[in-house]
């Protein structure tokens, strides 16, 4: 799947230019939401569900699209076979379509696993939809799946952050707390860890407590497939999980719990975001320094493929890894992020995208070059995951 969902302005002096939102890369399920199932080249624009301008962030899964409004509606696409769209039914939607069952609700946040959906409401609940295999939805004696959205009721504190990986997702409390569930993690760790005891945030299909970050204030969670971070008040970033391309800055196959990332790697500044690709992750510092690390096969790094030691490494290598952060541009950014590659926006004005196949541009390349197609358009803060809001 290719979502990069990103807010823009157009540089038109035209006051009354409208805003329009852009949708491109895989769409084997519709979940780009243009009414088809065809994979999409260059961006199209989508203008059949709401007025682009409310929206507020756009976010993807496995296979599936979810957009929140300033108002809070929310709308969603794509594969529904397991109900992660929250409509009551589970056949597949092609065009972004209100979830009906949530009018009256507000959505503040909406977080894609897999094959399931986190929502965060106005008044800091949390709801869940889709799968619950792996006990992802938080709803521990709930069903196999859900198709409506339902309330995770142990958590009885307002949360302010949701996130959600393969099969596992995970909240921040208004209070910094850290809570996750859903046993995605629990194998590997069991295989990786071997005669070590998981703890039991790790293997609960209910909200648990993450040990290890107690004297730390959370602001935020993310998650990959198969590792999640958290962000700190005082800028530190604490990442878990699995380290298989080196997307936790460690040289540890597998972290059982919270590490936090030495403040060197950021060239000693504090970190004010972070997103969570796949398996990568892109942080931002203070002074708008961006940082990438994690897997880089495909270019999801955004800087040229060179291994530690300064020899070129083999492009076909699946198990490239770039463990240690390294900086990917000079500009200040508003953002960078994707499920398995970036996209990025500066304050200069220049729509930039790499790594997937087909992003605007024939083939693939592993350091930042321009989206033609979406040159001439400012872009806003970030949103998330293949589409864009222009106006």
């Amino acid at each position: 799947m290719c979502m990069a969902h990103k807010s823009c302005v157009s540089e038109a002096d035209s006051a009354a230019a409208a805003a329009a939102l852009f949708a491109w890369g895989a769409n084997s399920y519709g979940q780009l939401g243009l009414g088809h199932k065809e994979d999409v080249l260059l961006p199209q624009r989508l203008s059949n569900f709401c007025e682009p301008g409310c929206i507020k962030s756009v976010t993807g899964g496995g296979g599936h699209s979810a957009a929140v409004t300033d108002g809070g509606s929310l709308f969603v696409c794509g594969l529904n076979k397991d109900g992660q769209l929250g409509l009551g039914h589970t056949e597949d939607v092609l065009c972004f379509t209100i979830c009906k069952p949530l009018l009256g609700c507000p959505i503040r946040q909406v977080a894609c696993g897999w094959d399931f959906t986190i929502m965060l409401t106005e008044i800091g609940q949390v709801l869940s939809c889709g799968s619950n295999a792996f006990g992802q939805l938080g709803v521990p004696h709930g069903p196999r799946r859900c198709v409506v959205p339902q309330a995770v009721e142990l958590l009885r504190e307002k949360v302010v952050c949701v996130a959600a990986g393969l099969r596992h997702a995970l909240a921040t409390t208004v209070s910094g707390s850290v809570f996750q569930w859903g046993t995605g993690l629990a194998s590997s760790g069991r295989r990786l860890c071997a005669g070590q005891t998981l703890p039991l945030f790790l293997t609960a299909k209910e909200p648990s407590r993450v040990m290890g970050l107690e004297d730390s204030t959370a602001v935020c969670v993310v998650a990959g497939s198969d590792h999640s971070a958290s962000l700190t008040d005082t800028g530190e970033l604490y990442v878990w999980g699995r380290n298989k391309h080196g997307q936790l800055a460690s040289l540890a196959a597998f972290l059982l719990l919270p590490q936090r990332i030495d403040a060197r790697c950021f060239q000693d500044e504090k970190v004010t975001a972070v997103w969570s690709g796949w398996t990568h992750l892109v942080a931002q510092t203070e002074t708008g320094k961006v940082f990438t690390w994690g897997r880089a096969d495909y270019g999801q790094l955004g800087r040229r493929l060179e291994s530690p030691e300064g020899q070129k490494p083999h492009k076909q290598d699946s198990q490239l890894t770039f463990w240690r952060p390294q900086s990917s541009v000079s500009l200040p950014l508003c953002c960078l992020t994707g499920a398995a590659k970036g996209l990025l926006s500066s304050l200069h004005t220049r729509k930039h995208a790499w790594r997937v196949k087909g992003l605007g541009r024939a083939g693939y390349w592993d350091v930042l070059a321009p989206c033609e197609r979406l040159n001439g358009s400012v872009i806003q803060p970030f949103l998330q995951g293949a589409c864009c809001l222009t106006s």
